[in-house]
């Protein structure tokens, strides 16, 4: 049998082709009153952090845009899937949203038992934004480059602390990736959350945090830690004189990002009008600076352009966390 652990590229193929096509059961008077009432954003974590600020970002933008109210609603449980579930299940008429974000489709392998399958059950609607990681060290790490960190960290096999901010996170990912194909040997230490890495990394008891870049911008500009590398596929913005860590290992790349998705069978009008709203305000400074506070890059295109995204990520994340060995029964 054919699982999630061991989905061939050709099967996730096929599902993103499904997923693309679920939101064809057309209605041209749905498209031409929607909204007509409020519409809820579900957010599957608690009310702070970058998921929510994401979702809010996007009501706002969908409530100037569309005349109707676009709320948050927070659903916290089971690593944003408790959000997830409720949205596959709610009435695929536009009025339940769900913001999408890279956990799911780390999610879709982490854990053992899900009663959705996500890229078959959410359609995508729009990308909004990616946020590129960063390879920080403490400062008594002598490495100044990825490359000088890779022959430190050879010569001392198990002995580098590799921080991250819990099971399945982005940045344990994102460490778990850069171990697979370099060949390095650290020991992961999961915490409840980036900022208690962040704290221990600070302390000098964490070697090295792939650490979300607004969660520790501030501590790499006053030195407090050690930047070596961007894990996006081109350098930030933010950092420009950072090199990606792709600049020395072909093919590296890691990130958070987020976007708008809905029930599967949602009518193809309603999805292509929230994209259509979404584009617009991506284009605009004032919606761009406000993703600079989350240090994210606009993540614009159609709806099949995100959906290729979750099932591209979705089959890259499945190969890291079974190589890390992490699972949630």
């Amino acid at each position: 049998m054919i699982g999630k652990m061991n989905r061939s590229r050709r099967g996730f193929l096929e599902l993103a082709a499904g997923a693309v096509a679920l939101p064809a059961v057309s209605s041209f008077a749905w498209g031409q009153s929607y909204p007509s009432r409020p519409v809820r954003i579900v957010a599957g974590t608690s009310a702070c952090g970058g998921i929510d600020f994401a979702a809010r970002l996007i009501a706002q933008a969908l409530s100037e845009r569309l005349g109707q109210q676009f709320y948050v609603e927070n659903r916290v449980g089971g690593g944003t899937n408790m959000g997830a579930e409720l949205v596959v299940r709610a009435p695929p008429d536009g009025y339940t949203l769900y913001l999408v974000s890279a956990a799911n489709a780390i999610n879709a392998t982490l854990y053992d038992k899900l009663n959705f399958n996500f890229i078959r059950d959410i359609a995508p609607v729009a990308g909004i934004a990616r946020v590129p990681q960063v390879m920080e060290v403490h400062p008594s790490v002598p490495a100044q480059t990825v490359s000088e960190f890779i022959a430190y960290a050879k010569a001392r096999p198990g002995k580098l602390n590799m921080a991250s901010a819990g099971i399945g996170s982005v940045q344990m990912v994102g460490g778990e990736l850069f171990k697979m194909m370099t060949g390095v040997d650290m020991m992961h230490v999961p915490y409840k959350g980036a900022g208690p890495a962040l704290i221990d990394l600070l302390g000098g008891q964490m070697d090295v945090l792939f650490d979300t870049m607004p969660g520790s911008i501030q501590q790499i500009k006053t030195g407090a830690v050690r930047a070596l590398a961007v894990t996006t596929a081109s350098r930030s913005e933010a950092l420009p004189n950072l090199p990606t860590v792709a600049e020395t290992i072909p093919g590296y790349e890691s990130s958070q990002w987020y976007g708008l998705g809905a029930p599967r069978a949602t009518p193809v009008e309603i999805v292509d009008t929230l994209n259509k709203v979404l584009n617009e305000a991506l284009a605009e400074p004032k919606f761009r600076m406000r993703l600079d506070e989350i240090g994210g890059a606009p993540l614009s295109g159609t709806p099949a352009d995100f959906g290729k995204l979750i099932v591209e990520d979705t089959e890259k994340w499945g190969k890291v966390v079974n190589f890390s060995g992490a699972k949630i029964p």
